[in-house]
C-alpha cells in the first residue's frame, strides 16, 4: 500500500487492506470505535472502488458528494482516502495525535471529506442540502450518505427522509449500515426497526436490501435509479472479521490490548 499511487477511478477496493490500516491505527492510537468502523468496510468499499462514487479528485467541483452520517466511523474512512491516495501514510498515522486534522470524528478541513460530521442524525439533512443545491445549480453530481441504523431513530433524520422524498431528490443515494447494534445495546430493544424497508417506502424512497459484506453486490444495488432518492438497507456485522468483536457492543468503545491486537490482525487478514 503505497501512500500516493494513482487509482483509477472505478478500480476496485480492498476490504482487507482497509480493515488491516483500521486495526493498525486504532491500536497504535489506543482508540475505540473499532467496531463500528469494521462494520463498514465493505460498504466503503463498495462506494470509493468500482466506480459508484464519481471522485477523480477531492477538489473537482464536478464531485459526488460523501456524508459520513456515522462520524465516528472515521476511521474507515480516513483509511480509505489513504487508499485513494489522498493522504499520506504519515499523515494516517496522526490519527488522533495533538494538532492532527485526523481526530475521531471527520472534518471538513481535511481532502476528500466533504462536510464534518460525528452529530447523530444529521447526516441525512446534510445530505439532502447538498443533493438540493446540486439541482439548483443544475449539477450531475449526486449526494452519497452512509447512516447507522441506530440514526434511525432520531426525528431529524426522518424529517431529511420526508423532505427528500417530497422533492423527489434522485441524485441522494443513502446506505445503512444496519449491525443492529448503538451504543447502548442492540436496536431491537432501544427502538425496534424491523419494519425499516416500509417506512423509507412510505416516505417516497425507492429501497433496495443488500448483504452489506458483499461489495459487488452492494455496488449492484447502487445502480442509477431514476424519480426517487434510493436508500440501500446493507445488512452488516459490527466488528466484521474479528471474532470476539463480532456484535459485542463493548467494541463501540475499546481499545485494544495487546493480545487482542495480534488475535484480531491474524483474523482480519485471514477473511477474504
Amino acid at each position: 500500500m503505497k501512500p500516493d499511487q494513482p487509482f483509477a477511478d472505478g478500480q476496485v477496493l480492498s476490504s482487507r487492506a482497509l480493515r488491516k490500516l483500521i486495526l493498525e491505527e486504532s491500536y497504535r492510537a489506543h482508540v475505540g470505535h473499532i467496531g463500528s468502523a469494521l462494520s463498514v468496510v465493505d460498504l466503503l468499499a463498495a462506494l470509493y472502488g468500482g466506480g459508484a462514487i464519481r471522485l477523480k479528485s477531492p477538489d473537482d467541483p464536478d464531485r459526488d458528494r460523501f456524508v459520513l452520517g456515522k462520524g465516528h466511523a472515521a476511521l474507515a474512512l480516513y483509511a480509505t482516502l489513504f487508499l485513494r491516495g489522498w493522504l499520506s501514510r504519515a499523515e494516517l498515522a496522526s490519527y488522533c495525535v495533538d494538532d492532527s486534522r485526523l481526530g475521531v470524528h471527520p472534518t471538513h478541513h481535511l481532502p476528500g471529506v466533504d462536510f464534518s460530521t460525528g452529530s447523530l442524525g444529521l447526516g441525512l439533512s446534510i445530505g439532502a442540502g447538498s443533493a438540493l443545491a446540486a439541482r439548483l445549480l443544475d449539477k450531475d453530481r449526486r449526494t452519497y450518505v452512509l447512516l447507522s441504523d441506530a440514526e434511525c431513530n432520531e426525528g431529524s433524520t426522518w424529517e431529511a427522509a420526508m423532505f427528500a422524498g417530497h422533492h423527489r431528490l434522485a441524485n441522494l443515494i443513502v446506505v445503512v449500515d444496519v449491525n443492529g447494534q448503538q451504543a447502548l445495546g442492540p436496536t431491537a430493544e432501544i427502538i425496534n426497526q424491523s419494519r425499516m424497508p416500509e417506512r423509507w417506502t412510505s416516505c417516497g424512497w425507492t429501497v433496495r436490501e443488500v448483504d452489506g459484506h458483499v461489495p459487488a453486490a452492494v455496488r449492484e444495488a447502487l445502480r442509477p435509479h431514476h424519480a426517487e432518492p434510493l436508500v440501500v438497507l446493507a445488512q452488516t456485522v459490527l466488528g466484521r472479521g474479528v471474532s470476539f468483536m463480532e456484535r459485542q457492543v463493548h467494541w463501540h468503545y475499546l481499545p485494544m490490548s495487546d493480545e487482542e491486537y495480534a488475535k484480531a490482525l491474524a483474523e482480519s487478514e485471514a477473511l477474504q
